[in-house]
C-alpha cells in the first residue's frame, strides 16, 4: 500500500476511509485505498479554494475549542500510546492530526459564516409552511405503555414453559385486581431491561410492538391490564398507562420546529451556492 505523506490528505482520507467503507485506512483494500486516495485529494483542493475565499479571512477556531475537540478523540482511546499507534497506523502523528482538525473545524466555521447569508425565514414563510403541509403534522394514535416479561428456556428451572407461564399467570392475576402495583412488579419480576423503568415502552403508535402485543395493547382501556401474551422472546403482561387521540398538531406547537427546519433548509441550500461558485472558478 502506497504511504501518505501530506498530513490534510492522510486526515482526509482517514475521514473517507471511515464514511465509504467504516474502516481505518490501514484496513483498505489496495481498489479502496486508490478510491479514498482520490477523494481525499478532491476534498483537499476544494478546501484549499474555500481557505483562499475573502469569506475565510475571518474564520478562526478558538485554542480551547481545538483542545476541547482533541481532549474528546483521545477519550476515546484506553490509552494514549493506542492513540498515537492509531494515528501512526493512518499516516499522522498528534501534531499533524492536530493541525488537520483545526482546519477541518474552520472550514465548518467558514461554512457557518456563508450560511448566515441565507435569507431569513419569516413568520409568514411559517405559517405557510404549516398551511401546504399539513400530512407532517398529523398525528397518529399513541399509547403509553408498560410490559413485564418472563422469557421461556428449557434450560433454567424457573424458566421452563410451564414454569414461567405460571409465573405469569400468577402476576397477571394480582394486577388485575391492583393495577397500580405495575411498576413495582416489573421491578421485581420482569426479565426486560425495562425493569428499572417500571416496564416502561414509551409512547407507542400502532406498529412498534410484535404483533400480538400490538393488537392487545390497542383493545385496552387507559389503565387496564392485559392477558397473558406470548412472543418470541416469551410471556408478557402489558398495561396501558394513557392513550393519546390522533390529531394534528397545532401551529403553535409545530411552529418553532418548522422555523429551525427552513432555517436549516435555506442554509445548505446557500452553502451549496456557494461551494458551487468556487468550483465554477
Amino acid at each position: 500500500m502506497p504511504e501518505v505523506i501530506d498530513s490534510n490528505v492522510a486526515y482526509l482520507a482517514l475521514k473517507a476511509a471511515q464514511k465509504l467503507y467504516s474502516k481505518a485506512t490501514a484496513a483498505l483494500q489496495p481498489e479502496e485505498f486508490a478510491r479514498v486516495q482520490t477523494v481525499a485529494q478532491q476534498q483537499l483542493q476544494l478546501e484549499t479554494r474555500m481557505l483562499a475565499a475573502p469569506e475565510a479571512r475571518d474564520a478562526m477556531v478558538p485554542p480551547s475549542t481545538l483542545e476541547l475537540a482533541m481532549q474528546e478523540i483521545r477519550g476515546r482511546y484506553p490509552s494514549a500510546e493506542e492513540f498515537s499507534d492509531d494515528m501512526a497506523r493512518n499516516g499522522l502523528d498528534e501534531a499533524s492530526f492536530t493541525s488537520a482538525l483545526e482546519r477541518e473545524m474552520k472550514i465548518e466555521a467558514i461554512l457557518e459564516k456563508v450560511g448566515t447569508q441565507a435569507d431569513k425565514v419569516s413568520d409568514m414563510d411559517v405559517e405557510l409552511y404549516y398551511q401546504y403541509h399539513p400530512e407532517q403534522f398529523r398525528r397518529p394514535e399513541t399509547r403509553l405503555a408498560r410490559h413485564i416479561l418472563i422469557t421461556i428456556n428449557d434450560t433454567i428451572a424457573e424458566n421452563t414453559r410451564s414454569a414461567a407461564s405460571k409465573r405469569i399467570n400468577a402476576i397477571q392475576a394480582r394486577l388485575v385486581k391492583e393495577p397500580q402495583r405495575f411498576e413495582e412488579q416489573a421491578l421485581k419480576h420482569s426479565e426486560c431491561p425495562t425493569a428499572l423503568d417500571g416496564g416502561k415502552l414509551g409512547d407507542l403508535p400502532r406498529g412498534k410492538l410484535f404483533p400480538e402485543l400490538d393488537k392487545a395493547l390497542f383493545e385496552l382501556k387507559a389503565g387496564e391490564v392485559s392477558g397473558v401474551l406470548e412472543s418470541e422472546l416469551g410471556f408478557h403482561v402489558l398495561r396501558c398507562d394513557t392513550i393519546t387521540e390522533a390529531g394534528i398538531l397545532g401551529f403553535d406547537d409545530a411552529k418553532q420546529h418548522i422555523r429551525k427546519l427552513m432555517e436549516q433548509k435555506r442554509k445548505r441550500v446557500c452553502q451549496q451556492a456557494w461551494v458551487k461558485a468556487l468550483l465554477a472558478k
